[in-house]
């Protein structure tokens, strides 16, 4: 399938889930990761802040347990640089404020900023991903654009309610793989 085809059919069901199977799911996604990471290793990182209007994976409960369990890692979230188009890698911390963005997009609302070099850690929003390790986002390449930016050994992932599809068709040369996935299940990692 295209990624235009599953875009709409994972989207539909991932709005589908009941707000209980969502909550319970997500948990389970965040209480993964921290199995599947090595977070004494970190000491930066990046995760999209949730969007519940597409049904994202929760990523409040994800922050809060960085913020507990390792105070040490500079957390950011992202912010979208109208003018360039591309992502700003933001300080965001329990006390920074949001703001929406113009495609109501929750961003922090500070300044201070983290070059894509420094990141160890890039946990990115995907729709749905394939087991060759390639997402599908919401087709702005607003992403992959990001992790082009960021160090080889970088740990790019991302989250997901749903196994990996088969193979997603159309993947370019501008697609950046996943290192790992982590879905309710269990992880995928890939090489």
């Amino acid at each position: 399938m295209t990624k235009s085809e599953l875009r709409k059919a994972y989207l539909e069901r991932r709005t589908s889930l009941s707000p209980e199977t969502h909550s319970t799911l997500s948990t389970e996604i965040v209480e993964r990761v921290f199995a599947a990471v090595d977070f004494s290793s970190i000491s930066t990182l990046h995760c999209y802040i949730s969007l519940a209007h597409f049904g994202e994976v929760e990523t409040k409960t994800f922050f809060e347990r960085v913020w507990d369990r390792f105070p040490q890692i500079i957390t950011t979230a992202p912010k979208i640089d109208d003018a360039t188009g591309e992502i700003d890698s933001l300080i965001y911390q329990h006390d920074t404020p949001l703001i929406e963005n113009r495609w109501k997009i929750p961003e922090p609302a500070g300044s201070e900023t983290i070059a894509p070099e420094a990141l160890d850690l890039v946990i990115v929003p995907l729709i749905c991903f394939d087991r060759g390790g390639h997402r599908v986002g919401y087709g702005r390449g607003f992403y992959d654009r990001f992790l082009q930016k960021c160090r080889p050994d970088c740990i790019k992932a991302g989250f997901s309610f749903f196994p990996p599809v088969d193979e997603i068709g159309d993947v370019h040369e501008g697609d950046v793989r996943l290192d790992l996935c982590v879905t309710p299940d269990g992880t995928s990692q890939f090489t």
